[in-house]
């Protein structure tokens, strides 16, 4: 088999079973073999009713539905909570399968659906919790208006789904009606709210950068391991907010101070971003508590990536493609005269796309219609989550804070320790029906620092049980075990933040909303159209935890209170919320909102937010680590330079000038290593010919492009040979195995006695390296010393050993000369880069493990693309992988604060989720090609637009 494949784990395979029968009979509800009257009318009976009239029960007056020539809705009501029951009657016609598989992963309940494949998935979940702390914040949380919001949507979805079944709501709810006994629920607040917890899952900052940190001490030491996390290049790549700091007067984030006096507040300064950066690793003195117990630790991490590898990932891989561009300029410096804002998040390309094109709009804004707001949307949940309304625009990305932490636990049979004491579990049964199986029942233990997640696994089990103890660390007993501190895992309010931020008026209003918006913690940009030139912002919202001691990059020791959120806090300090903001009361477990990063029209006249550092801390300078884990700036560092050199260029930025940066295509690992490779003397005739391509390369991924499929091969085999073939098998791609030398072996090096066959275990999107704008630092920094031990390789039996930079990288020239010969034929003149860097959208269900026949019912494309990692049209691969997109511009939006309806947008799919309608994939070719479709938002160009009208009646 190819290093770039992998063949499916035992896990995998048993979680098909169940999703093979269901596709067998999907594939008889579609026609194959009962003949085309019944496909038809299978297919077809679940498409929404979008002219005429129905009556909708719980409404006070009419709703219009007016969908356009793409079945984008938009809604007129009268009142606020006819508004959000018509969503969710609408968003019910066109997503239910999406919805229900949704509701039943939050809750940890695939297993009722798809059989016993999904009850390990189910486990971990219900240990995690989701379901209880959306229940918790229903509860206690949410306003009162939020609470009759959500239940006026539920009300309207179960409308919807009143005296509907099988195939009267998707062909999938057809096959799975035919497959048992399978029942819809009535949909729920809790539902809607649950949503939020796998949004902040996928959005949770550095865990997986923790995991493999830890999981690398059994290959690499201490110093090669920084050498793998380089400080962020605050020199060379701008962060979001530039100066700015914690007043010691008001206590308040001020955008012009100059800096606080005061070390940083969260975990060890020398962690911090400032000074040694991500370089830093306090966090390694917990697990240097542990002795020589790495061969434990290290089966432990593995055992949690591979739990972790289980579970869907609903917005995409947890890696360092994941993301966003968002971006606002100035009116001063844009050809409208207002500001100009857009945004395109970064997901795993779905079918159908994770976002919902609409529009919610009070015929007249009043206290008791208060809302007139279109954008972007999560089917099965209310109100709008990126977009704008009369006043303001907003965007979102992710701002990466660390979020989480992994603790070692000492486990006893009375319970774990901590602070020299032996503390009793919190305990509760769970109960998983399993479709056509036995229910299983399993029991949740949570410490003072999360749930126990290594009850989850067997192996994490046998290991805690085994793990050696000496040196500082508690006496064994029972063994480690490792649980999970989550921010979102403490009941918030950021449903209330939605519906505040779709209200909002001004600056003031936004930041008030923002403050709500605790989990997951984001980079929100603004735009606003009041005085001469509008008014552009940016606030970073978010829970983000105050650490003793340890900066968050390693596993900590659970028994250790000094390792806790908040332990350095006084002790008088309130953990509890206070007031709106929904955050603990300065000195406590969180961050205060007040002391967060904000601007508000900077002098240069434009903010950009593209995953990378959001402020610089350390002494001097941000008091408080977020994280030291950023994104790299590679995308962000580009967007400001564009538009700089727009602005320098014409003085002025137009809406496409917008929509051409969302597309741009630039390499800056190109840019940096090309003109090396074009100066490498190759006597192979055959890689010289390869080589010639990347002569007067202008370093542009475009799809058509040769030399951008050579130069990414190339770059994937560097990063394979420098450092793949190096990191634990734990970390590499499933199926490449290497010869290696036996765990424990003392023999000479010239002894190969000992050797062993080692094959990777890390699914394809997550496995390292990855090639993303972490590895452009690791190389750069590299570049220089072309004798360092990266660069040094094994022979095999018909390479030479390596022992410099370049005659690694003309390895690499050779490997990817016979990779893509092999891939794309052995004339370059055929290459592209398109071929190799494909889109296939995948049915989040029978899409992706169902039988060939029926992917290719469900499945859509493959696009040629062009853009790649760590590029602002960031159509990721993961290089470690393969080649094939993992991530994309999950939509695209440019709005016009001068003029809202010459705003423009484009989803991935389309409004869709029924796989034979006609808006299934409808906006993907305008999308693969860079274009934006009219987005109208006042009632004229609505109306102009309006294809068909759906009149929903009391």
């Amino acid at each position: 088999m190819p290093a770039n494949e992998s063949a499916p784990s035992p896990k995998k395979k048993g979680r098909r079973s169940r999703l093979i029968v269901l596709a067998l009979v999907l594939a008889l509800v579609a026609g194959v073999g009962y003949g085309a009257y019944w496909s038809v009318d299978t297919v077809r009976a679940s498409f929404p009713q979008t002219t005429g009239k129905l009556k909708l029960e719980g409404l006070t007056g009419t709703v219009e539905v007016k969908r356009d020539a793409h079945g984008i809705p938009q809604l007129y009501a009268d009142t606020d909570q006819d508004l959000f029951r018509a969503q969710g009657f609408v968003q019910a016609q066109d997503r239910f399968w999406e919805m229900d598989v949704r509701r039943h992963m939050t809750s940890g309940r695939l297993s009722e659906m798809f059989g016993s494949g999904q009850v390990e998935t189910d486990a971990f979940l219900r240990t995690l919790g989701w379901r209880r702390v959306a229940e918790e914040e229903y509860r206690s949380k949410l306003s009162p208006d939020t609470k009759k919001y959500l239940q006026a949507y539920s009300d309207g979805v179960n409308a919807y789904l009143k005296g509907k079944a099988g195939k009267d709501l998707s062909a999938e709810h057809a096959a799975l009606k035919l497959t048992g006994d399978y029942k819809v629920e009535p949909w729920t607040p809790v539902d809607s709210v649950a949503w939020l917890k796998a949004m902040a899952w996928d959005l949770r900052g550095n865990m997986q950068d923790e995991i493999d940190r830890a999981l690398m001490t059994s290959r690499l030491s201490k110093e090669q391991i920084a050498e793998l996390y380089p400080p962020y290049p605050f020199d060379r790549n701008r962060p979001i907010v530039e100066g700015g700091s914690v007043d010691s007067a008001t206590g308040k984030y001020d955008p012009q101070s100059e800096g606080s006096t005061n070390s940083s507040r969260s975990g060890d300064s020398s962690g911090s971003s400032g000074s040694s950066g991500n370089g830093g690793f306090s966090g390694l003195g917990g697990l240097n508590a542990l002795g020589g117990r790495g061969n434990a630790l290290d089966r432990q991490m593995s055992a949690l990536a591979e739990t972790l590898d289980q579970v869907p990932a609903l917005l995409g891989p947890n890696g360092s493609g994941i993301g966003s561009n968002s971006w606002v300029v100035s009116g001063a410096y844009t050809t409208t005269g207002k500001p100009l804002l857009a945004n395109d998040p970064h997901l795993s390309p779905q079918l159908p796309s994770v976002w919902y094109q609409m529009g919610l709009h009070c015929r007249t804004v009043s206290s008791q219609c208060q809302y007139d707001v279109s954008g972007f949307t999560f089917s099965g949940m209310p109100g709008v989550v990126i977009g704008h309304n009369q006043d303001i625009a907003w965007g979102m990305t992710n701002n990466g804070a660390d979020v989480t932490d992994l603790y070692l636990q000492q486990v006893t049979p009375e319970g774990y320790r901590y602070g020299g004491k032996v503390l009793p579990f919190t305990t509760r049964e769970e109960v998983i029906k399993v479709a056509g199986g036995e229910d299983k029942k399993i029991t949740v233990r949570t410490t003072n620092n999360g749930p126990l997640i290594s009850d989850r696994s067997d192996e994490l089990t046998e290991v805690g049980a085994r793990a050696p103890v000496g040196g500082s660390a508690p006496e064994r007993g029972a063994g480690y075990g490792v649980s999970l501190r989550w921010t979102a895992l403490d009941p918030g309010r950021s449903m209330d933040a939605v519906f505040r931020l779709n209200r909002a008026k001004d600056f003031d209003g936004f930041r008030a909303a923002a403050r709500l918006f605790e989990v997951p913690s984001q980079n929100l940009i603004y735009a606003d159209d009041k005085g001469p030139k509008g008014n552009i912002g940016y606030q970073m919202p978010g829970r983000v935890p105050i650490r003793g001691t340890g900066d968050g990059r390693m596993p900590a020791p659970g028994w250790d209170p000094e390792y806790t959120w908040g332990a350095k806090s006084s002790s008088s300090s309130s953990d509890s919320a206070s007031g709106d903001s929904g955050t603990a009361a300065k000195g406590g477990t969180w961050i205060p909102q007040d002391e967060l990063p904000w601007e508000f029209n900077p002098k240069r006249g434009f903010i950009v937010t593209a995953n990378q550092a959001v402020i610089e801390s350390g002494e001097g300078k941000y008091p408080y680590t977020l994280t030291t884990d950023w994104g790299y700036g590679a995308r962000s560092q580009r967007i400001n330079d564009l538009i700089e050199a727009k602005i320098k260029d014409s003085g002025k930025i137009s809406t496409d000038d917008m929509r051409l940066m969302q597309t741009d295509n630039s390499s800056e690992i190109a840019a940096l290593l090309t003109p090396v490779l074009s100066k490498i003397r190759i006597s192979d005739p055959d890689v010289r010919e390869a080589q010639k391509l990347l002569d007067g390369w202008n370093y542009t991924q475009e799809p058509d492009s040769a030399a951008a499929a050579y130069f990414n091969a190339v770059w994937r085999n560097i990063l394979k040979l420098a450092f793949g073939n190096k990191l634990p098998k734990e970390l590499r791609v499933e199926g490449s195995c290497l010869t290696v030398r036996a765990p424990g072996s003392t023999a000479p090096a010239d002894d190969l006695s000992e050797m062993v066959v080692e094959c990777g275990e890390r699914d394809a999107d997550s496995a390292q390296p990855d090639g993303g704008d972490r590895w452009f630092e690791v190389v750069r920094r590299l570049m220089k010393d072309e004798d360092s031990s990266w660069w040094q390789t094994s022979g095999t039996r018909l390479d030479k050993a390596t022992t410099t930079r370049d005659e690694l990288f003309a390895r690499a020239m050779k490997d990817a000369r016979w990779e893509l010969t092999a891939k794309l034929g052995k004339d370059v003149g055929t290459w592209n880069w398109g071929r190799l860097h494909q889109l296939t959208l995948r049915n989040q269900t029978l899409g992706t493990e169902g039988p060939g026949f029926v992917q290719w019912l469900l499945n859509r494309g493959p696009w040629n693309l062009g853009g790649g990692e760590a590029t602002v049209n960031a159509t990721g691969w993961n290089a470690a992988g393969g080649y094939g997109v993992t991530w994309v511009p999950s939509m695209r939006m440019v709005v016009n604060l001068d003029d809202l309806d010459k705003s423009r947008w484009i989803n991935l799919t389309g409004a869709s989720g029924h796989a034979y309608s006609s808006h299934y994939t409808d906006q993907t070719e305008l999308w693969a090609k860079g274009e934006l479709l009219d987005w109208p938002y006042g009632k004229a160009a609505v109306d102009k637009a309006t294809v068909d009208t759906l009149t929903l009646e009391p």
